[in-house]
Parts: C-alpha cells; sequence; structure tokens
C-alpha cells in the first residue's frame, strides 16, 4: 500500500535557551547553556541542584488572561508553541473541516502542581482547593485546550511512553494522517517536571546529574557525565498530508519519512541496545532508506553512564561502519531533558538542522569515553549539507521510538 507523505509546514518552540525557533535555533547553534541553579522551587535539601528552566516566558503574551488562568504552565507553553507553528504554516481555521485537524500531545500533565495543592489540602482543607485544579493537572487537558483555543475536532489524544513520548507522537500522527484520518495534525510534546516530586524520586534512581557547576552538569558522551538535566518547555509540529499542503500552498518544512517503535522487555530502569536497534531499524525500513541515506542522528543522548554507551552501541549495530562517517549529537547538553517532551523539541531541531544546513554541536563535551567512540559534534556547530536526519528517542522502561525526517521530495 502507498501511503501519502506526510510534510511539516510549521513549528513552535519554548525553551530553555529561547522562545520561538528563531531564538531556539540561534542559541542551538551557537551552543549556548539553559542550565542554571533551580529557582522554581527550594532546592537547599535536595542533591540535585540546577536544570534548565525557560526564563521569561509571559503567558499573557501569548493567550488571553481567561486561558491563563485555565491553563496550568504546560499547557501554556503548548498553546504559545502552537499558536507559533500555526502561524508559520498559515493555516487558516476558516478554511478547514474542523473534524479533520486533530491535536495529539506528549505530556505528562502538570503532576507537580499536585504536590502544591496536596499541601493546601493538609493544611487548609478540601473547600481551598482550586477549582480549577482538574483542568490544569490532567494530561488529556494539555491537547484539550490547545483543541479549543485552535478550533480543532479531530482526533484529540494525550500520551505518555517516558522519554520516548515526544518522538511517539509524531510517529502516531504520522500513522493518522497516512491512515486518512485527518488532514492536519498539530503535534508535539510539553513538559514542566522541575517540581520537587520529580526531581526529588529521578534524583533518589541516582539518574540526575548532582553536578553544581553548568558546564560539566549536562554531558552527553563524555567520560564523566554523571546523569542527566531536567528541561522544561514545548515543542509542537504542524504535519499534513502532502497533498493538502499543496493545496493551499502550505510552507514545506520538511517530510516526517518514517517512524519505528520498539520495547526492550529487560528491564524498568537499564536500556537495551538490541531493543533500541530494532526501532531504529524499524524507522529506516518504514521510511525505505539505506543505511547509507543518514547524514545524521540527533542522539537521545541522555549524559547518564547506561544510555550514552547503550544508545553508540545501537547505532554501531544497525549502522556498522556508517556510524564512524556521520555526526551524532544531542540537543540535552544544552536544554537538558524535556522528558516527554523531549522527541518533539528535537524533532523541531532536526527539521532546523535540515534547513540551515548546520549540525548543532554537543556542548559540555571535554574528555572521550571509549565506549562512545563516535563522532559526537563536541562543542562547536558543523556547516554541513543535510538532507536525511534519523532521530532517537529511547524511554525510561524501554519504550523506544525512532524517526526519519529529511527535506521534502517531488510528492512519488
Amino acid at each position: 500500500m502507498a501511503y501519502p507523505q506526510v510534510v511539516v509546514t510549521g513549528m513552535g518552540a519554548v525553551t530553555p535557551i529561547g522562545i520561538g525557533c528563531d531564538a531556539f535555533w540561534k542559541s542551538l547553534a551557537n551552543g549556548e547553556n539553559g542550565v542554571a541553579p533551580i529557582t522554581i522551587f527550594d532546592v537547599s535539601r535536595y542533591p540535585v541542584k540546577l536544570a534548565a528552566e525557560v526564563k521569561n516566558f509571559d503567558p499573557a503574551e501569548f493567550m488571553p488572561l481567561k486561558r491563563v488562568d485555565r491553563a496550568g504552565r504546560c499547557t501554556q507553553f503548548a498553546i504559545a508553541a502552537m499558536n507559533e507553528a500555526v502561524k508559520q504554516a498559515g493555516l487558516d481555521m476558516s478554511r478547514e473541516r474542523p473534524e479533520r485537524v486533530g491535536v495529539i500531545i506528549a505530556t505528562t500533565g502538570m503532576v507537580g502542581e499536585l504536590y502544591y495543592h496536596s499541601e493546601v489540602l493538609r493544611q487548609r482543607g478540601p473547600m481551598r482547593i482550586d477549582p480549577l485544579l482538574a483542568a490544569k493537572v490532567g494530561a488529556n487537558m494539555v491537547p484539550v485546550q490547545m483543541a479549543m483555543v485552535l478550533g480543532a475536532k479531530g482526533p484529540n489524544s494525550s500520551i505518555n511512553s517516558a522519554c520516548a513520548t515526544g518522538s511517539d507522537a509524531i510517529g502516531i500522527a504520522l500513522s493518522h494522517l497516512r491512515l486518512g484520518h485527518a488532514d492536519v495534525i498539530i503535534v508535539g510534546g510539553a513538559e514542566t517536571v522541575i517540581d520537587p516530586i520529580s526531581v526529588a524520586t529521578v534524583g533518589l534512581l541516582g539518574a540526575l546529574s548532582r553536578q553544581t557547576d553548568p558546564a560539566k552538569a549536562s554531558r552527553p558522551f563524555d567520560l564523566e557525565r554523571d546523569g542527566f538535566i531536567y528541561g522544561e518547555g514545548a515543542g509542537i509540529l504542524v504535519l499534513e498530508t502532502y497533498e493538502h499542503a499543496m493545496g493551499r500552498g502550505a510552507p514545506l518544512l520538511a517530510e516526517v519519512a518514517g517512524a519505528g517503535w520498539s520495547y526492550d522487555a529487560t528491564n524498568e530502569t537499564a536500556p537495551d541496545a538490541e531493543g533500541e536497534s530494532f526501532a531504529i531499524k524499524a524507522a529506516i525500513g518504514d521510511a525505505d532508506i539505506s543505511l547509507q541515506d543518514i547524514d545524521y542522528v540527533n542522539a537521545h543522548g541522555t549524559s547518564t553512564r547506561l544510555n550514552d554507551k547503550t544508545e553508540t552501541a545501537a547505532i554501531r549495530m544497525v549502522l556498522g561502519r556508517h556510524a564512524y562517517n556521520i555526526p551524532i549529537s544531542s540537543n540535552k547538553s544544552m536544554i537538558g531533558h524535556l522528558a516527554c517532551a523531549a522527541g518533539s523539541i528535537e524533532a523541531v531541531a532536526s527539521v532546523l538542522t535540515l534547513r540551515y544546513g548546520m549540525v548543532p554541536p554537543t556542548i559540555n563535551y571535554r574528555t572521550p569515553d571509549p565506549e562512545c567512540d563516535l563522532d559526537y559534534v563536541p562543542n562547536v556547530a558543523r556547516k554541513m549539507e543535510v538532507r536525511t536526519i534519523l532521530s532517537n528517542s529511547f524511554g525510561m522502561g524501554g519504550q523506544n521510538c525512532c524517526l526519519i525526517l529529511r527535506k521534502v521530495e517531488k510528492n512519488k
């Protein structure tokens, strides 16, 4: 069966290194570090002191005050990024069939908000809880409120497959469009996991860096890496079929050529190279490309001891000697780990890489690790022609999703 091509026509970004795709890309290409001391809550009793927070975000600049009051910070990020993406795509809902426009978002919702309100409940009683709390904290409320703002009445879902979710959402949107369930899908991820509960629990697992120097905190593939850094923000893309995009004269930013999924089935926290390799192979097969077509790998690259060497091994398993000929880098070195939103913001970064012909660096890289022996584009961006990108996302628990993004070719 010949599926229709699916293209990206618009993107939006709210990140720790810039709000808006232009600001995000400029910082990414310049290797700017978004990691700094946590200010969202008091970390004096926490061993983890750093995170990549979004700075200078005023939701009132992106939505009416009534929507600000009804939306949690996570949803506010998502709506701001969606507005940018829809504007770039030139998507006019008055010209669309609303039941053919969907919203699919990767998120955990506002889990941290429950912590604060549990304190209100304990100290002040049940009548003092925010009556809009349910509308703010639920993961499903992120795409619900986005679709209400846009007027989109097609498929509407929130999904969670841990750190693979951002790519997972894009893969699911790709499937919806290929199968004719929609003409347009607003897809991506939004996350706000810099909160007392998330930092405490994941910190106790030993997965978070305990560095106090931002230049040493998130350093994927470096021998001295000691864990990842949480980030927050949103990355949103407008996906549509090639025919629909051409029919309305939309900009063609990139093609989502393939997606592949797998599950490790080995351990709740430790990754497995073979399991990850299955997702990489599946994505390449779905896109119907050769291994030599891949010009760059946007790595999952979390900066944990296990992930980075396991991902390196998985890439070598699939790409063989070609793995040594292509650049591989991790955006997380600059923006931290956006959890469920990681894959979506990295997809935005990948499309920008295709557009500008510049591979972002892996910053904070100082000491090579013998088990991570590939080209990680250390510290300085690299100008080069890029046509096809493999973007990896591997979730804690073994849920994996990989994407193939490439420059748009004439519809086959």
